[in-house]
């Protein structure tokens, strides 16, 4: 059996892997050119998802990567502490939720599935797709087709494919905020107290924008800066500088407790103006063996912390479904059975954390109520503490 995976992101190689593991040939296809590691903003790996990268052989590689991170604590404009979100137990060989560099991890797992034996078509976006008896044909952009199995899209928030699949798909909400993010080198040492504290992210409400900073062991400074705002045009974009972006940040957070300003002051800009988004239901994941996962069919907002883990969960679930099923549609059938109702909580769970990034007294008080009575690790246990069995038989009626 064969697969096209399109989409090169960090879904798009571990599902190759995890389809080599269950004995499906897979090529990858995208649109872009190779991933360039030093590109882009940090993201937190939960424990779940670092699970899911272990059934398929690549933990190790994530560990090498990421900084241990075991909470993220939660601070009020003024100072005051209003919780702490636990991530998650750790894995049995103790390994916690890990925050790296997304562009390095895509980078690595594009170079693990490379030396494993997996082709990559870079620049080559997907036109069309068709089905043709038992098998799909993708067109692509650089005007070659090819001819596989079955087709999964892994091509993230605004998947081409999720449209090839169903024209009236749902297409991504904004969810009203706008994303900048950079690190400051050798940060940690004009931090003390708790603006120093390693292992955590220190995340502040701020009076007129969310800011968050996580001290690397190498002593640098991973920071964001959340901003609820109506999206940036792409005409915005091309015509504000980093320094624009910069003291337009500064100027947020100005005010507000905590060492925003000088990291900002002191940091360099690694992202600037993403537009945030969301994709909650979806009604149709799959037609004509083709399918979407990840992003592509459910994505939560970057404030749960759960999109690339959720995307390592279905690559490993599919690839299970597919090597126990007898043919691709009951797979298929079997795979949304059991993820739907799973990443479809997540999305909404995502969805209320960023409604409560908008700035307000009264959010401070419902803050300090969530974090004393809901936010909890048995509460918070169904998202992170999720494990996947690779040896476990699938089977239709599974849910």
């Amino acid at each position: 059996m064969k697969a096209i995976v399109v989409g090169a992101g960090v879904a798009g190689p571990l599902t190759a892997m995890a389809l080599q593991r269950a004995g499906i040939e897979a090529v990858v296809v995208e649109r872009h050119g190779p991933p360039d590691p030093r590109s882009g903003s940090w993201f937190s790996f939960s424990p779940n998802g670092l699970d899911a990268m272990d059934a398929v052989g690549v933990l190790d590689l994530a560990k090498g990567l990421g900084s241990p991170t075991l909470r993220n604590v939660l601070v009020g404009a003024t100072g005051r502490e209003l919780g702490a979100l636990p991530l998650g137990a750790p894995l049995a060989d103790g390994t916690p939720a890990l925050t790296m560099k997304r562009s390095e991890l895509t980078a690595a797992l594009v170079h693990e599935a490379v030396r494993r034996g997996i082709t990559f078509r870079w620049n080559a976006g997907l036109i069309d797709a068709r089905r043709d008896g038992d098998e799909v044909h993708a067109t692509l952009a650089d005007g070659t087709t090819l001819t596989g199995d079955l087709l999964i899209g892994t091509d993230g928030v605004h998947s081409p494919t999720r449209c090839l699949i169903d024209p009236a798909a749902p297409a991504a909400r904004y969810v009203g905020l706008t994303n900048f993010g950079g690190v400051m080198p050798g940060g940690a040492a004009v931090l003390d107290g708790v603006d120093a504290v390693t292992e955590q992210w220190r995340m502040v409400f701020g009076k007129r924008a969310f800011f968050g900073h996580h001290v690397h062991p190498n002593g640098d400074v991973v920071w964001f800066v959340n901003v609820p705002e109506p999206a940036i045009s792409p005409e915005e974009r091309a015509r504000t500088t980093d320094d624009q972006w910069r003291q337009k940040l500064i100027t947020l957070m100005d005010g507000d407790t905590g060492p925003a300003t000088r990291i900002i002051e002191g940091g360099v800009l690694e992202l600037t103006g993403d537009n945030t988004h969301d994709l909650g239901h979806v009604p149709t994941w799959h037609r004509d063996r083709m399918i979407v996962i990840g992003d592509a069919a459910h994505a939560p907002a970057p404030s749960s912390g759960q999109g690339a883990s959720m995307a390592a969960e279905d690559a490993v679930v599919l690839a299970q479904c597919l090597r126990d099923l007898p043919d691709v549609d009951s797979a298929f059938a079997a795979y949304e059975s059991r993820r739907r109702a799973r990443v479809e909580k997540i999305v909404k769970t995502g969805a209320r954390s960023s409604s409560t990034k908008s700035p307000g007294a009264f959010q401070q008080v419902m803050l300090r109520a969530i974090f004393k009575y809901a936010v909890t690790p048995k509460n918070t246990a169904w998202m992170y503490d999720h494990r996947l069995h690779w040896e476990e038989r699938q089977a239709t009626n599974s849910a």
